[in-house]
């Protein structure tokens, strides 16, 4: 089998106190995160419902499932009732559908706010000014089955590592305005999920608390 464990063992090394791995597994099969598992990681990523929910119902129940992908609104149901966080929430209707979905099971899900800060069109998420007026609406307030726990985003693909710091660095300054302009007196809204297999190191440099590493983990995906 492939060295999984030799490999979380590297990136944990290179991680600084304060950051957290989300392990991507997607792709993956059972026997790779169980392996992670034995080493003691507990947080997990996936991004597509049916593949998550066939895995949350196999592998053990203490795995921390983040949903990391573009989530549709009328996949929601089927993972509020165990999913821990869903990462990239990129409209205030789909807010809507998981606070919706979350009451109906008598959950609060952690949401962060997805941000396109990219300059590849086929990223999704909202721009700075989409993000504040979605906050300055205010309804968020209003839904007590969901929190907001912060902001997320991907940088460009490409190898200009000026250009990867500097999105990260939006994101990071950023994440600083709305804090204290509406979570001002909140804990939960700490988190900060930037970073990937080839930029981590960048992201840890620039005030990430999250990094989501699945390649440098698992190796190439197994479709």
């Amino acid at each position: 089998m492939y060295d999984v464990k030799g490999h979380l063992r590297e990136v944990l090394s290179q991680l600084p106190q304060g950051v957290r791995l989300v392990a991507i597994s997607k792709y993956h099969p059972n026997e790779y995160i169980e392996a992670a598992y034995a080493e003691g990681q507990r947080i997990f990523g996936e991004s597509h419902e049916q593949e998550l929910r066939q895995k949350h119902a196999s592998l053990p129940a203490d795995i921390e499932w983040h949903f990391i992908g573009h989530l549709q609104t009328n996949k929601v149901k089927y993972i509020a009732p165990y999913v821990t966080m869903i990462e990239a929430v990129d409209s205030l209707k789909l807010l809507r559908e998981i606070n919706k979905q979350a009451e109906k099971c008598g959950r609060v899900v952690k949401v962060l706010l997805e941000l396109h800060i990219a300059e590849e069109s086929t990223k999704y998420g909202l721009t700075l000014e989409a993000c504040r007026e979605l906050l300055e609406q205010g309804e968020w307030r209003e839904m007590s089955h969901v929190r907001i726990c912060g902001l997320m985003m991907m940088a460009s693909f490409v190898d200009d590592q000026a250009q990867i710091r500097r999105e990260m660095q939006t994101a990071a300054d950023f994440f600083d305005e709305v804090k204290a302009r509406y979570f001002p007196d909140d804990d939960a809204f700490c988190e900060r999920s930037w970073g990937m297999s080839d930029d981590y190191q960048i992201a840890c440099q620039t005030r990430s608390t999250m990094v989501r590493i699945g390649t440098a983990i698992f190796g190439p995906r197994v479709y």
